[in-house]
């Protein structure tokens, strides 16, 4: 099935695509069609079923979310409560052992058969009673699509830069030891994560991450525009064989 946004096709006859990808190549449709919209792109600019944009309509989408989205600055008050609720995110020295199992996502794979596929493993997992042979392990031999697998999954010791971002905030700043309760989705696939041992590193007083909380509240405001708006361009268009999020109100700011 090909899916369409207001009649721009995002992927070709018989390319079967994960469902975040198609939705990923929908938002960049309806934003290269409302810069065209607007006049910062020109209407010649073709589009491609590929997902892969010109220069020229990322340099006019970056115009137009710059245009469209206000984005506010956050204040003292608002940086120090941010500061006070997720004081672990801004420890400096957090380590954690972890080992893991991935199935791994690539073009054309079924994810929601994947994820079927990944379920049983997973509750097989969770269940052990950790007596007699070790099943993570055994599990991780037998299914990982990474190379640990030959090792029970283990990755070592690991601090939050070692690891994609998507990955490090599933395990970094908590406290939860053993396999995680859900499934981690990264770039890579979907986890089964193990946290064996974890050293909770030291605390920094606002003072010294001021910086660093007011960019996380930026980036927090900005996605958060960014959703409103999508919404917005979704529940003006003609979607066909995507499933986004559609709203008929203005952009809240």
């Amino acid at each position: 099935m090909i899916a369409r946004v207001n009649g721009v096709a995002l992927n070709t006859a018989g390319e079967i695509l994960p469902p975040e990808e198609l939705r990923q190549r929908a938002c960049t449709e309806l934003l290269r069609q409302a810069a065209q919209r607007t006049g910062l792109l020109d209407a010649a600019d073709a589009p491609t079923p590929d997902g892969v944009i010109s220069e020229a309509a990322a340099a006019a989408i970056d115009a137009l979310l710059e245009h469209e989205l206000r984005v506010p600055e956050p204040d003292e008050e608002a940086c120090r409560r941010h500061h006070a609720a997720h004081e672990t995110a801004y420890r400096t020295g957090e380590r954690a052992r972890v080992r893991h199992i991935l199935f791994a996502v690539t073009p054309g794979v079924d994810v929601a058969a994947l994820r079927k596929h990944v379920e049983p493993v997973f509750l097989d997992v969770r269940c052990d009673d950790g007596k007699g042979a070790d099943a993570f392990a055994a599990a991780a031999s037998k299914w990982s699509n990474c190379p640990t697998g030959e090792q029970g999954g283990n990755l070592g010791w690991l601090a939050a830069a070692d690891c994609a971002p998507e990955f490090a905030r599933e395990i970094f700043g908590r406290a939860e030891i053993g396999v995680l309760p859900r499934l981690v989705h990264s770039r890579f696939g979907l986890h089964i994560v193990e946290v064996l041992e974890r050293e909770p590193g030291v605390a920094q007083p606002f003072e010294s991450v001021r910086g660093a909380v007011a960019t996380a509240l930026r980036q927090q405001a900005y996605v958060t525009a960014l959703r409103q708006y999508l919404r917005l361009l979704a529940g003006q268009a003609t979607l066909e064989g995507v499933d986004l999020e559609a709203a008929d109100t203005p952009l809240v700011q």
